[in-house]
C-alpha cells in the first residue's frame, strides 16, 4: 500500500477560526499530511478570505500544500498552492490561467473515465474520484467503484485522489486500488478518537 498520502478537507464551516486553527496544527503534527483543502460552503468571499489566511500559513509550515476549493481568484490572491476545482466551477483553462503553470490545479472526474483524460490531456495536476463512500459532507453526485482507481493508475501518470466517506475503517480497499491520495473530511475531524489520532491511523495503513 505504499506511496499513497493523506489529504485533510476542511469542514464546510469553521465558525471558531482559532479552535480550528489549533486543532489542524495538532492534526499537521501527527503525521504526513500532503495536502490541505479548504472547502468552505455558503459564506462570501470575506469569510473565506479571514478563514483562509492563518490556515494556509499552519499548513505551509507543515509543508502541506494548500489549496482552495472552486476559487483560483482568491487561491492565486491568497498566495495559496492551488485550487481544486468541480465540473461546474471555474474551467480548467481559466484556473490554469489565473495560477500559472508552477501552482496545482486538480479537478473532480466524479465516476467519469471521459472526465479525468479530458482533465489530465488538459494538463490537471490530479484527478479526484468519488465519492467511494456515503458522506454528509457533501451530496455526491456520483457514487465511483474502487475498480476505476486501478484503472487510472495502471494507464495514466497523472495522480488520482479517492474523496467520499473515507475512514480509516474502509480506506484500505482504495488504498489496494491504486488511489495516489485519499481525501478526508469528517473521517479526521470527526473521528471518536480526534484528528491527530485519525491522522496516525491513515498513515499507519499507508506504511502497510
Amino acid at each position: 500500500m505504499a506511496d499513497c498520502r493523506l489529504c485533510l478537507i476542511t469542514p464546510p464551516r469553521i465558525n471558531d477560526v482559532a479552535a480550528f486553527a489549533d486543532t489542524l496544527e495538532q492534526a499537521l503534527s501527527a503525521g504526513d499530511v500532503a495536502c490541505l483543502q479548504i472547502r468552505l460552503k455558503d459564506v462570501d468571499d470575506a469569510a473565506i478570505i479571514s478563514v483562509s489566511k492563518p490556515l494556509i500559513e499552519i499548513g505551509q509550515a507543515h509543508e502541506a500544500a494548500v489549496l482552495i476549493n472552486d476559487r483560483p481568484d482568491l487561491a492565486d490572491r491568497l498566495g495559496a498552492d492551488g485550487v481544486h476545482i468541480g465540473q461546474e466551477d471555474t474551467p480548467y483553462a481559466e484556473a490554469r490561467q489565473i495560477l500559472g503553470d508552477d501552482r496545482i490545479v486538480g479537478v473532480t472526474a466524479h465516476d467519469s473515465r471521459h472526465l479525468a483524460m479530458v482533465a489530465g490531456e488538459a494538463g490537471a495536476d490530479y484527478v479526484a474520484f468519488g465519492a467511494f463512500y456515503p458522506t454528509t459532507t457533501k451530496d455526491p453526485k456520483a457514487q465511483a467503484n474502487p475498480e476505476i482507481l486501478t484503472w487510472w493508475s495502471s494507464l495514466f501518470e497523472v495522480p488520482c485522489v479517492a474523496i467520499g466517506g473515507i475512514t480509516p475503517d474502509n480506506a484500505a480497499p482504495l488504498v489496494e486500488a491504486g488511489a495516489d491520495f485519499l481525501a478526508i473530511s469528517s473521517g479526521v475531524w470527526q473521528h471518536t478518537d480526534g484528528p491527530a489520532a485519525a491522522v496516525r491511523k491513515f498513515n499507519e495503513i499507508f506504511a502497510k
